[in-house]
């Protein structure tokens, strides 16, 4: 028999202590952002019955892109692949008894059978943030506002990113009136401008002719103008004057009043899952280094319907883990990580029964400790609390269990104090 592979399954990853620090770091400042405007965490199964993704998801995803099987109640069943129709089924289930607005946040695993590529794993953890119960452009103000938050918590700055924002409305109108497409074939052109950064502008436009059923020569020319058009202003007459562009005008003035200053309008963003209602938007990197997208968001106001439930109006966004650390690379924004071990107690001589003893008391002080009880060579010792980046190491042996003053030496400035064990501890929590 031959060796096991010692590598992941195909498009996920291993997080060792090191990749670990910086997934828990992004974590924590999604966190921390979410509860600061008021959103509460909730948690929603791994699997899910496959249908939920049929609905409204769109064939790519629910169909070439989901993990699936049949579990042994011959059920067909998914590994999520999203959290949108989770948290649906759920506001669905206790429609009537949840307090609205309702503002929740999760932060989980998902799997979706894709080319593995950069950004982009198989295996992906997302911030999965919605509102439901507000009808208004506030709700969708409100959670592009946390999307500018969450990049800024990071140290990011207005000129790093840029927020591109449409309307699904406005491209309804836009492919229906203005292109004079019907629903088949506006379906087909929705996917084509959603793809158009992933092929070349040769093909678009061969398939885009492909999609247009007459006045193939006037329809290439009408797609050139959208896109070329830079802002609202650079529009078509007859697309600027229809009332969903009133909308998309409001949150645009409910952004500036906020201060978010990287929003920009962009008529062929087409945001691809099929049950987007109204405002969606995506987070791009102002860096070539990262051409897709961070995360984006929108309005679906008809998916917790699809549950028996009265519908409720929804606005969400995801960021992905992935993404935002290939952003913070390129930005030089990751922070220097140490271990949570606050200190390492290098054991010298036969002290190893008071130092055991000394570990245990400095824990029920609240303080994180990794004892050495491998006897080895004092040098060996310490270069395991450098390369596991301890910040303290405090040194025990026969002097420091007679006199209960121990030497605590700070790994990366090579400081020394002399302490007993209250005053290590305190020095660990004033470190914090």
């Amino acid at each position: 028999m031959s060796a096991l592979s010692s590598q992941p399954y195909k498009g996920t990853r291993d997080y060792y202590p090191e990749d670990k620090r910086v997934q828990n770091y992004i974590f924590a400042t999604w966190r921390s952002v979410a509860e600061q405007f008021g959103y509460e965490e909730y948690g929603a199964p791994t699997l899910e019955p496959l249908d939920i993704y049929t609905a409204k998801s769109g064939q790519e995803l629910a169909g070439e892109q989901t993990y699936t099987f049949t579990d042994r109640g011959g059920r067909i069943v998914a590994i999520r692949p999203e959290m949108t129709p989770s948290i649906s089924r759920m506001v669905a289930a206790r429609r009537q008894e949840l307090p609205y607005p309702a503002r929740l946040y999760s932060i989980a695993n998902f799997m979706r059978y894709e080319r593995p590529q950069r950004g982009r794993e198989r295996e992906f953890w997302q911030f999965n943030v919605d509102m439901f119960g507000v009808d208004s452009i506030a709700a969708e103000a409100e959670i592009l506002s946390m999307s500018d938050a969450v990049l800024k918590a990071f140290g990011a700055k207005d000129e790093d990113f840029v927020i591109k924002i449409n309307n699904r409305k406005l491209i309804n109108f836009m492919m229906a009136q203005y292109l004079g497409l019907d629903a088949v074939s506006a379906q087909l052109m929705v996917k084509l401008f959603d793809r158009k950064d992933k092929i070349s502008p040769d093909d678009f436009n061969d398939q885009a002719r492909g999609i247009l059923a007459d006045d193939i020569d006037e329809g290439i020319e009408k797609i050139n103008v959208l896109l070329s058009a830079k802002s609202m202003a650079d529009l078509p007459v007859e697309i600027r004057n229809s009332s969903s562009v009133v909308e998309v005008q409001e949150l645009f003035t409910l952004l500036e009043r906020a201060g978010v200053k990287s929003a920009v309008f962009d008529i062929t963003l087409m945001r691809g899952l099929d049950y987007y209602t109204g405002t969606v938007f995506e987070v791009f990197d102002t860096r070539p280094e990262n051409t897709r997208a961070l995360f984006g968001g929108g309005r679906y106001d008809g998916l917790v319907g699809l549950f028996g439930a009265e519908p409720i109006s929804a606005v969400g966004m995801a960021p992905g883990g992935t993404a935002i650390e290939n952003f913070l690379e390129v930005h030089k924004l990751v922070p220097e990580l140490i271990s949570n071990t606050d200190i390492y107690i290098v054991v010298m001589g036969d002290a190893s029964r008071s130092a055991a003893k000394l570990a245990r008391d400095l824990r029920a002080r609240g303080v994180n400790v990794e004892l050495d009880i491998t006897d080895r060579k004092l040098d060996k010792q310490i270069k395991t609390a450098v390369k596991k980046k301890i910040p303290y190491m405090l040194f025990i042996g026969d002097n420091e269990v007679q006199s209960e003053i121990y030497t605590i030496k700070n790994t990366v400035s090579t400081d020394e104090q002399k302490l007993d064990i209250d005053g290590v501890a305190q020095l660990i929590k004033n470190g914090r």
